[in-house]
């Protein structure tokens, strides 16, 4: 790859699509096929929702800058990044890519090794919000982070902590109180409403 950044006034980066063609606007890339998986997983305490989205499904990524660290393979998306999958959304102020090619490609489908969200993430659904200044996803290890602040929001039911831990090979979510604060975590839980009988 030749250059890892390009600008125009008035316009976002040029974007790359399968890695390696350009489009005009926003960045976009095209290769990260497991990017939302961290937003499929976010819910994973919770019925239905994220666990039930279909990860396979193509991803774009938008933002107002791209660099990429060809030495270091990584690739940074800066300025109101949006990535989309399907129905899925996320949405942060930088996103960081770690990525493996070649030789160093044990599987052909496992070109990303690691994937960092910084800055007001939010990841949605039309069933659910979760809310972190912070996400990893480490690919090799298949477990997510959520961390600073998180709230997950699924229509009236609230959860709140310092951190969620998500392990997607068990199945299992673990919200965390932060230990510095002393806050606890917090959940709020609205009971479903029953219709009331036909007279």
């Amino acid at each position: 790859m030749t250059a890892a950044e390009r600008r125009q006034p008035g316009r976002g980066t040029r974007a790359m699509r399968a890695g390696t063609s350009r489009r005009k606007g926003r960045c976009r890339w095209w290769w990260l096929p497991v990017l939302l998986v961290l937003v499929a997983a976010t819910a994973s305490a919770q019925e239905g929702g994220l666990t039930t989205h279909d990860s396979s499904l193509p991803i774009e990524v938008t933002a107002d800058r791209l660099t990429v660290e060809q030495n270091n393979r990584v690739a940074t998306f800066a300025g109101n990044v949006e990535a989309v999958q399907g129905e899925l959304v996320l949405r942060a102020d930088e996103v960081r890519v770690s990525y493996v090619f070649g030789e160093e490609q044990a599987n052909p489908a496992q070109v990303i090794r690691r994937i960092e969200a910084e800055g007001n993430v939010v990841i949605t659904t039309p069933q659910e919000t979760a809310k972190a200044q912070r996400a990893v996803y480490d690919v090799a290890a298949g477990t997510i982070r959520l961390e600073g602040e998180v709230v997950l929001v699924r229509g009236e039911n609230v959860v709140e902590g310092a951190r969620l831990d998500i392990d997607l090979g068990a199945g299992r979510a673990v919200m965390v109180a932060g230990a510095e604060s002393g806050a606890r975590v917090r959940a709020t839980f609205v009971p479903a409403k029953e219709e009331s009988a036909e007279r």
